[in-house]
């Protein structure tokens, strides 16, 4: 298998960038240590944005706004993104990058616990894009499935935890046992579940890539 940082670093020596907005945004974010996605998924999005065309989009995890306002950039004209932040400090900074990189009418940002918020959302969404607190993918999952339809496609990052996932939980620093286990339950939920043709992939520190394929009656997780 070809791997390795240095696979990685000439892969995306290779991008072509995006905005001059979004470098900016993505500049000050590295700078003040806010995660955002990786420029190699950043590639993998284009390409996926491009292939699907999602009118309407959910984001749960959008720290200041750089992959929703990717979204719009990359997506259709006039898709809608929903977005969902529970870190309060984040809020203002956000809408700010909504209003500043002219997204504001395209991007909804719901500010709370997504834990909470995603019971009340009605779908269906095209894309889901999960990037929040990694112990909760598992939690989130039942609301997820629900607020997808046929066709539509479930996006998670960073699943392999550095490496993490494929170690034995004793093996791991006690306090990230209990997301190990998790994100380990998660990965076998999706892969396991009738309605879902998931691939995992090592790509950044791993993805998930899932499309919803007809329900089956009466299937739960």
């Amino acid at each position: 298998m070809i791997k390795g940082e240095r696979v990685s670093a000439y892969i995306n020596s290779l991008d072509t960038g995006n905005t001059p907005f979004l470098e900016e945004l993505e500049k000050e974010a590295r700078a003040a240590s806010i995660p955002i996605i990786r420029r190699e998924m950043q590639s993998f999005l284009k390409v996926l944005l491009a292939l699907k065309a999602p009118e309407r989009i959910l984001e749960i995890g959008a720290a200041i706004g750089f992959s929703a306002l990717f979204f719009c950039e990359y997506g259709p004209k006039d898709c809608q993104v929903t977005t969902i932040e529970n870190y309060e400090k984040r809020w203002p900074i956000a809408l700010q990058n909504f209003q500043k990189g002219g997204r504001a009418e395209q991007i909804t940002l719901l500010q709370g616990d997504a834990g909470q918020i995603l019971p009340t959302l009605a779908g269906p969404y095209d894309l889901i894009f999960l990037d929040a607190a990694k112990g909760q993918y598992l939690h989130f999952l039942p609301d997820i499935l629900r607020l997808m339809t046929p066709g539509s496609v479930l996006l998670s990052d960073n699943v392999l935890q550095e490496g993490d996932i494929l170690e034995s939980r004793f093996l791991v620093e006690r306090r990230n046992r209990t997301i190990h286990r998790r994100m380990r339950e998660y990965l076998y939920a999706l892969k396991h579940t009738d309605a879902l043709i998931t691939a995992v992939l090592p790509l950044g520190d791993g993805i998930t890539l899932s499309t919803m394929t007809e329900r089956k009656e009466g299937e739960t997780l």
